[in-house]
C-alpha cells in the first residue's frame, strides 16, 4: 500500500504540532522550514486537517496553526482519511465507507459474471492497515520522534 505525499506531509506536520509543548500557534514556514518541505504544499495540506477539525488556525502577527484536540486524542486514521481520502490496497479496490456502514467494493468483481478471487486479500490487508492506524495516536508519534533516531532503531 503505497500513501501519497499529502499523507506523509500531513502526518509530519501534525508531528510537529504535537512537539509544541505550549498551545501557541506555530506558522507553517517554521513548520517547512524544520521538516524540509514545501511551504505552498503544506498549505493545501493544513486546509484539509483544518476542514477535519485535527488544527485550527489564528491570524495575526503571533498566528499560525495547533492541534484542535490533544494529541492523545487524534488517531492516524482520522488524519489519513482526512487527507487522503480512504485507505486502499490497490487502485481497483473501493473502500465505501460511510457513516452507517462499511462497503468494499472491487471493480473486478463483474468480469466474467464470478466474484473477483483477490477480494477477501484485499480486504483484510485494507482491514489490518486500518486497525494499525486506529490504534495509532499522534501522541504515540511524537513519543517515538523524541526518542532515538530511527537509524539507531533499525540496527537495534
Amino acid at each position: 500500500m503505497i500513501f501519497t505525499t499529502k499523507a506523509e506531509y500531513g502526518v509530519r506536520l501534525l508531528v510537529e504540532l504535537g512537539r509544541q509543548s505550549e498551545a501557541r500557534p506555530v506558522s507553517l514556514k517554521a513548520i517547512a522550514e524544520a521538516e524540509g518541505l514545501p511551504l505552498a504544499y503544506l498549505e493545501r495540506i493544513v486546509a484539509l486537517l483544518r476542514k477535519a477539525e485535527l488544527v485550527e488556525s489564528t491570524r495575526g502577527a503571533h498566528g499560525g496553526y495547533r492541534l484542535a484536540r490533544s494529541a492523545d486524542d487524534i488517531r492516524m486514521d482520522e488524519a489519513i482519511l482526512a487527507l487522503e481520502g480512504s485507505v486502499a490496497p490497490m487502485t481497483c479496490f473501493v473502500d465505501d465507507r460511510s457513516e452507517t456502514g462499511h462497503s468494499v467494493l472491487c471493480s473486478h468483481e463483474a468480469d466474467q459474471g464470478h466474484g473477483c478471487a483477490t477480494k477477501l486479500l484485499w480486504t483484510r490487508v485494507q482491514g489490518g492497515v486500518f486497525k494499525a492506524l486506529q490504534q495509532t495516536t499522534l501522541a504515540d508519534l511524537v513519543a517515538f520522534s523524541n526518542k532515538t533516531p530511527t537509524r539507531d532503531l533499525l540496527h537495534a
